[in-house]
């Protein structure tokens, strides 16, 4: 067998009359090979990798014309060609997604969060779109996230001075335009080959925090060092069982500057997403890459065995002991583990279902808010702890109706995956823009000048 070849040997055979391609870690010299669509349809491809524009259009079967052309079988650890690879594969997506959207309407046709959820389905792979859209078993509580803050009815206030409104307030010590931070979603690049730098980046032209998350189509170095000076990231972590690892990864959001650290608390193995489960999984996390794992069960099965389920309230005082950063805990849902988690020192909670991912029939985020809020206060603590909530938020009346019942601010996740596909880093941001835009509308209307003129009794809670 003869010896790998390095990629820079192929590269050097990159014009008509001698030309190499690299298919499937096979090399092939096709400097004389008649392709049906002429030399041009090659052209961008001599002395490259061409593999994934290969199998968007053809099947394996078909290499078997080009079978007496073989040179040999490419150095499959040089690093140059590694990274050829994944360049050229990120430019076939981003070819066809390009495609994709030239049919969809013009970003200014985009009036509201459904609207940008219909132009995102339009042009996703099923398989991705089924990994976002999904959530546990029935997806009741799914349903339920939105139709629970319908439910909520608004008691607005007339004759007040509302020509000037401010929407911008503080959270967790760092200034947003609005009481709103972009979460923690899995695998980005699912949407756009940008993945979640194209939201860290779009999270800074807005203005608003963004929780990089554990399950990454980047790597956090790549997230933080996109950062813009000033912007906000917090980061969000699943627990390694290794808890070696699960340091490291504090250790590196730290130093990447992430001000705060949410710890994913109602996930001890992820959630039963049947639509999910029916495509398997089509992208591992960057940041859990090298773990072996289950492929065969959808994305979520194959992301999730690395997650700790034995962690518990000690592990939470042993994590407040190896990191500087803020802490928080994502997914509570009782006023009784509210209340424990102030008094075990956490600094912020996110009461949150996971976007029904987790648990179907667990109760909506606006509906535990109210018993949370109520547990904190009966125990003298709503003055120590920071309070979000997520899950179902697509309206500024719907940020306007939490921040009555008490939250400091609210976290979405969809909306923001449904921008990045559809439009790019644009759509991310034309996402946040039109809750803002809705949400100092909201604020007009109900009397309220300021964020902190938002009362309790200006939502009617009798229907929820």
């Amino acid at each position: 067998m003869s010896a790998p070849i390095p990629f820079k040997t192929v590269a050097r055979h990159n014009r008509p009359g001698d030309a190499w391609i690299i298919i499937n870690e096979n090399v092939y010299d096709i400097s004389t090979f008649p392709h049906p669509g002429g030399l041009e349809v090659l052209a961008p491809y001599l002395g490259r990798d061409a593999t994934a524009a290969f199998l968007a259009q053809h099947n394996l079967d078909m290499l078997a014309i080009v079978e007496q052309n073989l040179v040999g079988v490419i150095d499959q650890e040089d690093e140059e060609w590694k990274q050829e690879r994944q360049a050229a594969k990120n430019r076939v997506i981003e070819s066809g997604l390009s495609a994709r959207r030239a049919t969809l309407a013009p970003i200014s046709h985009i009036l509201n969060t459904r609207d940008m959820a219909q132009a995102a389905e339009s042009v996703m792979e099923p398989a991705g779109w089924a990994y976002y859209a999904s959530a546990a078993d029935d997806e009741v509580t799914l349903g339920e996230n939105e139709a629970a803050l319908g439910r909520l009815w608004l008691r607005p206030r007339v004759l007040v001075d509302v020509s000037k409104v401010d929407t911008s307030v503080q959270l967790l010590g760092a200034p947003s335009s609005f009481p709103l931070y972009v979460t923690a979603t899995a695998l980005a690049k699912l949407a756009d080959p940008q993945g979640e730098v194209a939201i860290t980046r779009a999270c800074a032209k807005a203005n608003v925090p963004y929780m990089c998350p554990t399950l990454s189509s980047c790597s956090l170095e790549e997230m933080t060092s996109a950062r813009a000076p000033g912007q906000t990231q917090w980061f969000q972590l699943y627990v390694n069982k290794d808890r070696a690892l699960a340091k490291d990864l504090l250790q590196r959001a730290e130093a990447g500057g992430c001000k705060a650290v949410l710890v994913t608390v109602d996930a001890p193995q992820l959630g039963r997403r049947e639509r999910d489960m029916r495509f398997k999984a089509p992208q591992k996390s960057a940041v859990q890459e090298g773990d072996r794992v289950d492929t065969s069960r959808g994305t979520a099965n194959a992301l999730s065995s690395f997650i700790d389920p034995s962690l518990s309230w000690k592990d939470i005082e042993w994590i407040a002991g190896v990191t500087r950063l803020t802490l928080g805990l994502k997914g509570i849902q009782s006023g009784k583990d509210a209340v424990l988690a102030t008094q075990r020192g956490a600094q912020a909670i996110v009461v949150s279902n996971h976007g029904g991912r987790q648990l179907d029939y667990a109760r909506s985020g606006v509906e535990v808010l109210v018993e949370v809020m109520a547990a904190l206060h009966k125990a003298g603590l709503h003055r120590q702890i920071t309070v979000f909530v997520d899950g179902g938020i697509r309206r500024g009346t719907d940020i306007f109706k939490c921040l009555a019942l008490g939250a400091d601010g609210v976290g979405i996740g969809r909306p923001v995956l449904h921008g990045l596909a559809a439009y790019g880093e644009v759509g991310v941001v034309k996402t946040i823009t039109m809750l803002r835009d809705e949400f100092a509308t909201c604020l007009m209307m109900m009397g309220c000048p300021t964020v902190a003129d938002i009362k309790a009794e200006m939502v009617v809670t009798s229907k929820l």
